[in-house]
């Protein structure tokens, strides 16, 4: 059978292999290389390459994003200017004569 921490497989009591190599052969003229990993530098150029592919993505983004943003913020803007002149002395005047010439000198409320 196996003896130690070997993998078996209950069923048939063979030994499995490590994770990855259940049981089959070993491949040949497959080359593996590795690097230490205190000699890679997972964060080189990280900095640099942020600023400029955000650039990039701004950029190509920007003439979908500007304009719908810009058309609300003036639409938004003449709103509120409008409020702020209907609830003012001069546009209720203004309300009120057009309310009265709508209506015939009648009321409004009913």
């Amino acid at each position: 059978m196996g003896g130690g921490s070997e993998p078996l497989d209950t069923k048939h009591g063979h030994y499995l292999g490590g994770w990855g190599n259940l049981g089959s052969q070993t491949q040949k003229g497959i080359t593996t290389y590795s690097i230490s990993a205190n000699r890679q530098r997972p964060l080189a150029g990280t900095l640099n390459a942020a600023v400029f592919n955000t650039w990039r993505r701004f950029r190509a983004q920007a003439l979908y994003v500007i304009p719908p943003f810009a058309i609300a913020y003036v639409a938004m803007n003449w709103a509120v200017e409008k409020n702020e002149y209907y609830n003012s002395k001069p546009g209720r005047i203004v309300d009120a004569a057009a309310a009265e010439e709508a209506t015939g000198g009648g009321s409004v409320r009913g």
